[in-house]
């Protein structure tokens, strides 16, 4: 019993083999993290030479700069359309609410782990910025923050008080993206 049949062992280069495997397998799963990590940084750099020149960010873009948004010291290119396509490169303004600049409520979208992580620090009293295309820096105060279900709609909804609605997901740390939960900063123009 004390000696194991050739067949039953592992030699020295099926060890390094599975090793490799391993590593690789492990390299790979880091590397699809950190994409969209990176693809959010590059898209920014690309995004804030467009919101100079007024030309699309790439030649295949979908999507235009609409305003600057300054939120706890980072400052973040807000894109046209809140689809998943166009929050894969920056916050996006939502349809059907107040364009950045004008009066009434403005709502913007952005993935929780990337333009929108600094929102898990934000609280009442803290002020925002967004600076629209034609070029005004409009000041907000924020008045609140709450989580709410992914489909709360009122949050859209212009009350006739000028706002800044922030959206993302919620918890900031989920494993799992989408969930059904929301955090949402309200800010009013100051």
């Amino acid at each position: 019993m004390s000696a194991i049949a050739s067949g039953d062992r592992l030699d020295h280069r099926q060890i390094k083999l599975i090793t490799v495997l391993l590593f690789v397998t492990g390299l790979t799963i880091a590397a699809q993290g950190a994409w969209i990590h990176v693809k959010a940084a590059l898209a920014q750099v690309l995004l804030e030479m467009s919101w100079r020149t007024a030309a699309r960010p790439w030649p295949w873009a979908d999507t235009h700069a609409v305003a600057k948004l300054e939120v706890d010291g980072d400052t973040i290119i807000v894109l046209a359309g809140a689809s998943g396509r166009t929050m894969a490169f920056g916050p996006g303004h939502v349809d059907g609410t107040a364009l950045p600049g004008q009066r009434g409520n403005c709502a913007i979208t952005a993935h929780r782990d990337t333009h929108f992580a600094k929102l898990r620090n934000v609280a009442a009293g803290d002020r925002i910025a967004l600076r629209a295309a034609a070029g005004q820096r409009i000041e907000y105060a924020v008045t609140r923050t709450m989580v709410v279900g992914k489909n709360e709609t009122w949050l859209l909804q212009d009350d006739g008080v000028d706002k800044l609605t922030l959206i993302t997901c919620y918890p900031f740390d989920a494993v799992l993206p989408g969930g059904p939960l929301r955090f949402v900063v309200v800010a009013e123009r100051v």
